[in-house]
């Protein structure tokens, strides 16, 4: 840690670095940030940065506001595409502190490592490979809430030439790159403006910190570019939304902790064991990785003909499914076992979803759950009477629905804390509150002349 530190002021001095950006989030996963000069930095390093924690969203109380940003060397990168001839800037994640120097535990990043303690304590790592997708626009109007415009007509896979969502792609991919963000693949995804944009896997705390880069990476090449990214989920009525699918993995040691050859499915027991952790415990931790109103417009979408919509209303699990909340890819190579959890959307807080995740496969594999048969249907296509058959559960249809499920769950209590736990639940209500005695001008077109 200490050669960290010096590697950074030396960066700092190296490169001609004015801005240190220093970042956090706050419990419903916006970027929180405060920038220190160059010369602040080393003080920053043994003392944090206090801020009031009374005025970011689930922190503290007015009477306990004082808390520390303690800024974590080990997160360090420069952002070169920034400068804009006016020097280079950098950003590093902090963890939130008490002031007697606690790990405070409003902090999601605190959140995460707690999860991720437990599964070291079992001798697993936790690795994660998110695909996010979002939509480009060429206008956005937030204020009257107007359909927006997309800035092509392409759909799945389209090679969009001449576009701005080519050379938006391209352009990106260039910029996380050079911030040291890995990436596997990106394309056009199925809406009109719809992108996709694969990160390379990695340990889940440093995922969730590369998602919160990309998310504001994203939107800044956008400004560049003349137009708007949106994380919203499900912004058409008629067309696809945003997910985050995102493949999870257990290692132990070098060793995929998922891959059996002698097993017929070349799942092992703790796979399996992990797989019924995620579908008993969905309906629980819904509300988590999926935190909005609108993100259950893309959950229960209205299937349109010919199109494609592959996001999961019901707990089940199938080998190369994709209508199952849980999909096990076709693999090769052993350390490639993995299952693909598919009900995420792009804007998650990605610190307490992993968190989640992680806790509800865990559970399955400390309790042993019994892992149900896999399912061939496209459960989407069945009618109702065919899923209670086969014994298909929905997840929740609505954000209150989801919240009751939280509330009742011990579970997400347990993962989270108290103080998120009931924060979180907390704010949701509020929203949920507010949406629901929300006249909208669905109905007034529908119901003003009756």
């Amino acid at each position: 840690m200490e050669r960290q530190k010096e590697f950074v002021l030396r960066t700092l001095e190296e490169r001609d670095i004015r801005f240190v950006r220093l970042w956090f989030t706050d419990v419903l996963g916006t970027l929180k940030s405060v920038s220190v000069a160059p010369a602040e930095l080393e003080s920053a390093f043994d003392e944090g940065i206090g801020f009031d924690g009374s005025a970011i969203e689930g922190f503290a109380r007015v009477y306990e506001s004082d808390m520390v940003a303690m800024p974590d060397p080990t997160t360090f990168q420069v952002f070169p595409f920034e400068g804009r001839g006016i020097g280079e800037s950098a950003r590093m994640f902090c963890d939130i502190l008490t002031p007697e120097g606690a790990p405070s535990w409003a902090d999601p990043r605190h959140v995460l490592r707690r999860a991720l303690s437990k599964a070291a304590d079992r001798g697993f790592t936790f690795y994660v490979h998110p695909e996010i997708e979002f939509f480009l626009f060429k206008d956005i109007f937030p204020e009257t809430g107007e359909k927006p415009e997309p800035v092509d007509d392409g759909g799945y896979f389209d090679h969009t030439t001449h576009s701005v969502a080519r050379d938006f792609r391209r352009q990106a991919i260039l910029a996380l790159e050079r911030i040291g963000i890995s990436v596997e693949f990106s394309h056009h995804e199925v809406a009109p403006g719809q992108q996709e944009i694969d990160l390379r896997y990695a340990d889940a705390l440093t995922t969730a910190d590369n998602i919160m880069t990309f998310r504001h990476t994203i939107k800044e090449v956008a400004l560049t570019s003349g137009v708007t990214a949106s994380f919203m989920p499900k912004p058409y009525n008629t067309q696809p939304g945003s997910g985050m699918h995102s493949h999870l993995s257990l290692f132990e040691g070098e060793d995929n902790a998922f891959h059996d050859p002698g097993d017929e499915q070349r799942l092992s027991k703790t796979a399996k064991a992990f797989i019924a952790g995620l579908l008993r415990h969905a309906p629980e931790f819904t509300a988590i990785t999926n935190q909005w109103v609108n993100s259950y417009k893309r959950l229960f979408t209205s299937p349109q003909p010919g199109q494609i919509s592959e996001a999961p209303s019901y707990v089940s699990w199938g080998k190369a499914n994709r209508s199952a909340l849980v999909r096990v890819p076709a693999y090769g190579k052993p350390n490639s076992a993995r299952v693909e959890i598919r009900s995420l959307d792009s804007a998650t807080n990605p610190y307490l979803a992993y968190a989640v995740l992680l806790g509800a496969g865990l559970k399955g594999i400390e309790e042993g759950y019994e892992l149900p048969p896999g399912t061939e249907d496209d459960v989407s296509a069945l009618t109702n009477k065919e899923r209670v058959a086969a014994g298909y559960q929905p997840l929740p249809a609505n954000l209150s629905e989801a919240l009751d499920k939280m509330e009742s769950s011990d579970l997400v209590a347990e993962v989270l804390g108290e103080h998120v736990f009931d924060y979180f639940l907390k704010n949701k209500r509020q929203e949920w509150e507010d949406y629901r005695t929300f006249v909208t001008p669905f109905e007034r077109k529908r119901y003003i002349n009756l």
